[in-house]
């Protein structure tokens, strides 16, 4: 008669299960297969999980040998070992379920003994690990598929930890700007870029970390031969398990020659704006020039002290103003360094309307500004934003046949941003034609390139600013500008 042993039950109360019933309940309750072979290979006992796991039922194995059943070769081999007193365990190999699916299981093998140590059976223990292997084979493959990535790609992806130094730099870079990975590992983001775009940086940094979402940014880096080549780059933060930034991925590539091309449409709309504006500007000279003549001859023809000193007066203020306008024309026609400065947003639309001031008059058009708040401080490019004022203020103007007013509108916005609203009396555009605008040489005017607000769009989105233009036929246009402020 089999021994029975005490089993604690629900609350303590004591349960009795004799031998056989526990390896009935063992067997039912494991989360691995098992099976039960005799000695002659025999199957003579099968738990659910093996049923589960490989969909054969009791009445299809009980009794029949694993010679019936698909098996690795290798399988013979093992069960003579174990028959021998051997154990394998963990062995990682492939079987066939019933309905012909391969799974991967990892199997253990162990002799069967009875009281008297001698081997009566053998146990196999199966568990499915397919899921997990599979994950794993996909993991390898995604894995694989980023080396080949960052090891074939023209541009350069890095790796930042959270406090800017490069943890990783990918092949690409050796082409790109003539560093190896490994002279690049360990180097912060300030011993790549050019000391004179620090500033810059700092604030796109700033607006990274606030908005948490990835960010274009275009800046100039340092050679291994110590040139300096433009980049375009977009950094993507990485956030850890508590939601914290805790590294950055980029990607870079370099972008030296659309630059340049950038620069000579530029350029080219820039000659356009000169082009353009020289008839007013000769217009607003010949006036002053007219008043030296004269006050020059009266000058000559008097000896009186008094009047002398008078005339010299009107004589020195006539010029002073030819100065001004002539400056401020050549300061839009100079070629112009891309580097960004702070810069009073005030100092650039006053600049503006004095430039536009002379083609203003031309055309009976007044500017009229609302912008006399406390001064607004841009870390921009002042030449470059002078441009595309120019562009809104011009176009501004033209659009006013008959003479009209322009207002130049400053508002501060939330989250470090300003507005500035160009708006005119002018014919307006048509529904129709707004899709239109910004598209390289589509314009509507006739001595017009199709430039200027591609050119301006385009300058715009380097400061991290945009562009909206709204308009009615018969009421006019309205540019809105946003931009970050210091």
């Amino acid at each position: 008669m089999a021994m029975c042993f005490p089993i604690f039950g629900k609350e303590n109360e004591s349960v009795v299960y004799n031998p056989d019933e526990l390896i009935d309940l063992f067997l039912d309750c494991t989360a691995d297969g098992i099976c039960i072979v005799d000695m002659e290979n025999r199957f003579i006992r099968i738990n659910p999980m093996y049923t589960k796991i490989f969909g054969y039922t009791e009445e299809d194995v009980l009794g029949r040998t694993f010679e019936d059943f698909p098996n690795p070769d290798i399988v013979i081999e093992i069960i003579g070992a174990v028959k021998r007193g051997e154990a394998f365990h963990n062995m990682n190999t492939q079987r066939s379920h019933k309905d012909g699916t391969i799974l991967d299981i990892a199997v253990s093998y162990s002799p069967f003994r009875n009281l008297n140590g001698e081997i009566i059976a053998i146990i196999a223990v199966y568990r499915d690990i397919t899921n997990r292997l599979n994950m794993e084979r996909e993991l390898k493959k995604t894995r694989e598929l980023y080396r080949l990535i960052t090891e074939n790609t023209t541009d350069m992806i890095k790796l930042y930890s959270k406090d800017k130094k490069v943890m990783y730099a990918s092949p690409s870079h050796v082409k790109g700007i003539g560093y190896t990975p490994e002279e690049l590992i360990g180097k912060t983001v300030y011993e790549i870029i050019l000391p004179e775009e620090k500033e810059h940086f700092e604030c796109f940094y700033q607006e990274l970390i606030d908005k948490g979402e990835p960010l274009l940014f275009q800046t100039k880096i340092k050679t291994g031969s110590n040139e300096g080549i433009d980049t375009e780059t977009t950094v993507s933060p990485i956030f850890n398990e508590f939601n914290e930034v805790e590294s950055y991925v980029t990607v870079s590539r370099n972008i030296t020659d659309r630059v340049k091309n950038d620069d000579a449409l530029r350029n080219l709309d820039r000659l356009s704006i000169i082009g353009q504006l020289a008839a007013g500007v000769a217009h607003e000279i010949r006036n002053p020039l007219t008043s030296l003549k004269g006050f020059s001859k009266l000058l000559k023809s008097t000896t009186n002290k008094e009047k002398q000193e008078d005339y010299l007066s009107i004589i020195t203020n006539e010029l002073d103003r030819i100065d001004m306008i002539v400056n401020e024309f050549m300061s839009l026609a100079k070629p112009q360094a891309i580097q960004f400065d702070k810069e009073s947003l005030n100092s650039i639309l006053e600049s503006t309307v004095t430039i536009l001031h002379p083609q203003a008059l031309l055309h009976n058009v007044q500017m009229i500004n609302h912008y006399q708040t406390n001064d607004i401080d841009l870390l921009c490019n002042p030449h470059q934003l002078k441009q595309v004022f120019v562009n809104f203020l011009k176009n501004a103007i033209e659009s006013m046949q008959y003479g009209g007013t322009v207002y130049i509108d400053v508002q501060k916005l939330e989250e470090k941003r300003v507005q500035i609203s160009f708006s005119d009396e002018g014919i307006g555009i048509d529904t129709e034609l707004m899709g239109y605008l910004g598209t390289p040489f589509y314009t509507t005017k006739d001595k017009g390139i199709g430039l200027g607000l591609t050119v301006s769009n385009k300058i715009l989105q380097e400061h991290n600013g945009t562009m909206k233009i709204e308009s009615q036929l018969g009421k006019g246009t309205t540019v809105k500008v946003e931009l970050n402020y210091i």
